[in-house]
């Protein structure tokens, strides 16, 4: 045992430098990319195009890989789960790609009018066919527990996308200083297709290092295929209702929004000011990575472990809001991140913060339909976020345009997140402490209309974040006094009592 937890340790590792890591780092690529290009509109157009793509990559892998995932361990034959789903995937992936090209400029025209350039789709589309076409041989190596490798392919595929931007945005600038006709071919103003570019050459060598898994002996199981898809049919579902939660806003903006030649510059906007909440859905996924396991090693249906899950979402909750007041309460600083003309969007950063630590909190309720085998009520409740999300959407964006984005994402996580909280409290009742959340809630937002006071009214920024930090610390002492040990401890305690 103790030997199977120190592989598991060591793999967890690897996989998290191989997942989140790259994340963060892409991250960190997507906010310089709002100092590198030189129009905000540009933004917008990357933006749309990387919500299509997360929403295209779910499609086209129709839940293949955990359908890898079930039929390699339970088959005997783990060769042939594996080219029956590399075959059907490949399969599906030619037949995107050739209709991709029949209906390039039309299909171009219809996604963003004379702002979508047919050559950006056609390299938006490339992309997207080598990277699913890796999906099941990075499967693979999960399978045959290569984390190593796992990591080190991820990572190299990041590194080598923000090197070519670097060089494309930094380098290139310089050298055509230095040696005007060799760079002629150089042109800021071709922004998207450096960073498309980029990504496809990274994608590229991402498929070509992947390659050795494909070295088997290829066979193809109709009757082994079609269990395959009625197992992954479900998972599919679940994970477009799951990515068009997060995405429709950025999808459905240049249809929605009444200005055509302002659509793609308020989505940049938008798009740009949302990354700054991403701190909230980092702290989100760092939770659930530790609060999955636990519930799952602790249920054994006992009232303690109940109040276990309890005690675990009250605390999610109270650093949750603890990192929104501290976001806002120092956005002075944080809004660097962005250039100055970004900076008339930040008051979608409180909205977003808040709609992601309801999602958070949903998350953590949903531990009800996974403990009692009732999955099914997760891809209802997606579905119906998904639902509201698209719906105010489509009513408010002519109005309000991307604060109705922002409005979307806060209701619709807000119904999930109380549509669980009733029904796991009758299927799977918990003592969840609500007279706590409700108190820190109303504390931080009474908090915040301070901090919001201080940043409309004082204009010296020492002052403001000198108020700042005291509203916060008003917060952490009521942390501190009300749920915290500490004033159970010797000697210091009595500070806290």
């Amino acid at each position: 045992m103790a030997g199977g937890m120190k592989t598991l340790a060591k793999e967890t590792v690897f996989y998290g430098m191989g997942s989140v890591l790259p994340k963060l780092l892409s991250w960190l690529l997507s906010l310089y990319w709002a100092f590198a290009l030189p129009e905000i509109s540009d933004i917008g157009v990357l933006g749309n195009f990387y919500a299509w793509v997360a929403l295209l990559q779910v499609i086209l892998t129709y839940g293949m890989e955990t359908g890898f995932f079930r039929y390699a361990n339970k088959e005997k034959d783990s060769v042939r789960v594996f080219s029956t789903s590399f075959i059907s995937i490949a399969f599906t992936t030619l037949l995107f790609f050739v209709s991709a090209l029949l209906l390039l400029e039309p299909a171009a025209f219809a996604l963003g009018g004379a702002a979508m350039k047919p050559h950006y789709l056609l390299m938006l589309v490339i992309i997207l066919c080598f990277d699913v076409l890796g999906t099941i041989p990075f499967a693979s190596l999960r399978f045959k527990k290569r984390p190593i490798r796992f990591a080190a392919i991820k990572m190299a595929n990041v590194v080598l996308t923000i090197v070519l931007n670097l060089f494309f945005f930094l380098v290139c600038p310089w050298l055509q200083t230095l040696f005007p006709d060799v760079f002629s071919w150089f042109d800021l103003s071709r922004g998207v297709d450096y960073v498309l570019i980029s990504n496809l050459t990274a994608s590229v060598i991402q498929f070509l290092m992947v390659l050795p898994e494909l070295k088997v002996r290829f066979t193809f199981d109709r009757l082994l295929l079609r269990q395959m898809l009625r197992y992954s049919f479900p998972i599919l579902i679940l994970g477009i209702a799951g990515i068009l939660n997060q995405t429709v806003a950025q999808i459905i903006f240049p249809w929605v929004y009444p200005d055509q030649t302002m659509a793609f510059t308020e989505l940049g906007i938008y798009t740009q000011n949302i990354k700054i909440a991403v701190i909230m859905v980092m702290f989100t996924q760092a939770f659930r990575y530790a609060f999955e396991p636990f519930i799952f090693a602790r249920n054994k249906g006992a009232a303690d472990d109940r109040q276990s899950f309890s005690d675990a979402t009250k605390y999610f909750i109270i650093l949750g809001l603890l990192i929104f007041l501290v976001t806002v309460g120092y956005i002075d600083i944080i809004k660097g991140l962005l250039p100055v003309p970004y900076h008339v969007g930040l008051k979608v950063v409180p909205i977003m913060l808040l709609g992601d630590l309801f999602l958070g909190v949903y998350f953590n309720l949903s531990l009800w339909y996974k403990l009692t085998d009732k999955t099914r009520w997760g891809a209802y409740m997606s579905i119906l976020g998904f639902a509201v999300a698209i719906a105010i959407n489509i009513l408010f964006i002519p109005r309000f345009g991307y604060m109705a984005c922002a409005w979307a994402s806060f209701i619709a996580n807000l119904t999930m997140m109380l549509l669980s909280y009733f029904l796991g409290q009758k299927n799977y009742p918990i003592p969840y402490n609500l007279r706590s959340a409700g108190f820190f809630f109303l504390l931080s937002i009474i908090l915040f209309a301070g901090i919001t006071l201080t940043y409309n009214n004082i204009p010296g920024l020492w002052l403001r974040l000198l108020i700042n930090t005291l509203l916060i610390a008003v917060y952490l002492l009521a942390v501190v006094r009300k749920e915290l040990p500490l004033r159970e401890l010797p000697v210091i305690g009595k500070w806290f009592r």
